[in-house]
């Protein structure tokens, strides 16, 4: 068979399949529409997912389920939709979380950047550097002189080795050329008793479940991890503003979805997480939780995807933390 008589055949093959991905994406969705999160329910993540869901819900006319699958390396929920059928029915809870987890574990059955299709992020999850109101460090910077005066005899605590909050600690002592003990702990509320109790000199903390203790006075925020100011919280600085010039640490979330879905879908999907996202009554309650709301191009999000695993991989290296 000659060049030209393939040409028709070729140029018919790719209309239909255009007219394919249009037509799906004309009456999708079909069916119920499942959140896979690699997280327990009740977390910030969680509720995140869940007044997203409801609001995509709302504007898709089909029910939005979050279906939590909670392990390490976020390994069931992300194995689950690499092999999901790529229709859009079916939506991975992508975070940064799958950044670390890169370089954390010595292996992994699943690539974040070439077994999904990014479609959009959701929100970021800034954290701050707390204090006990009776701490005599009233800023960033008298934290930072304190600890360079004393060398290795602070503890700050954070959550578990490999969170985003133990990789910002590690983040800060590298940026800004000092060094303390970085204590994890299980969990936020034995940080905190920690810190009143004087065991920790510091700790680092997503602002969710601290904004309470920080507007009570209960905590002191020295200043927050975003490259921009929470609104939540206008009068702390962010770490940039005070001495350390160009630190940033964000806990994200995003939604991604198997890879071969088809981008006529991705881009409805991209349209009405915007949407949410943007819908004031979803933007007030995100910022409730600490979360900065922030939909994003697929592009964006796979440039900031590849960003942010080289990041925390050089931090991880920095940190010499033992790969699971």
């Amino acid at each position: 068979m000659t060049k030209s008589a393939l040409a028709p055949k070729l140029v018919c093959a790719i209309l239909l399949a255009c007219l394919d991905g249009s037509a799906l994406a004309q009456s999708y969705p079909t069916q119920p529409i499942r959140i896979l999160l690699p997280y327990a329910a009740g977390g910030v993540a969680d509720i995140t997912a869940r007044v997203v869901g409801q609001k995509l819900s709302q504007q898709l006319g089909q029910q939005v389920i979050v279906d939590n699958r909670p392990s390490a390396g976020q390994v069931v929920a992300s194995e689950a939709v690499m092999k999901a059928e790529p229709d859009g029915h079916t939506l991975l809870w992508l975070n940064s979380g799958h950044a670390v987890s890169v370089s954390l574990f010595k292996s992994l059955p699943y690539d974040p950047v070439r077994d999904f299709a990014p479609v959009s992020t959701v929100g970021f999850f800034g954290m701050a550097l707390l204090v006990d109101p009776d701490s005599p460090y009233k800023s960033l910077k008298d934290f930072i002189a304190a600890v360079k005066a004393n060398p290795g005899k602070f503890n700050v605590g954070t959550t578990v080795i490999g969170s985003t909050q133990f990789g910002a600690a590690e983040l800060l002592k590298s940026m800004a050329g000092i060094e303390f003990q970085t204590v994890p702990f299980k969990a936020t509320p034995a940080i905190i008793t920690a810190v009143k109790g004087k065991d920790l000199q510091a700790m680092v903390e997503i602002l969710a479940p601290v904004i309470p203790h920080i507007k009570s006075g209960n905590l002191r925020a020295l200043a927050v991890t975003f490259d921009h100011r929470f609104a939540g919280l206008p009068d702390i600085p962010t770490f940039a503003e005070s001495g350390v010039p160009g630190y940033e640490a964000s806990a994200w979330n995003a939604i991604g979805v198997p890879a071969k879905t088809p981008g006529p879908v991705v881009a409805r999907l991209n349209r009405e997480i915007h949407a949410a996202v943007a819908a004031p009554e979803v933007r007030q309650r995100l910022l409730e939780l600490g979360v900065d709301p922030r939909a994003s191009t697929p592009e964006a999000l796979r440039a900031h995807l590849v960003s942010e695993i080289a990041k925390w991989k050089a931090v991880i290296e920095r940190a010499k933390i033992e790969k699971q």
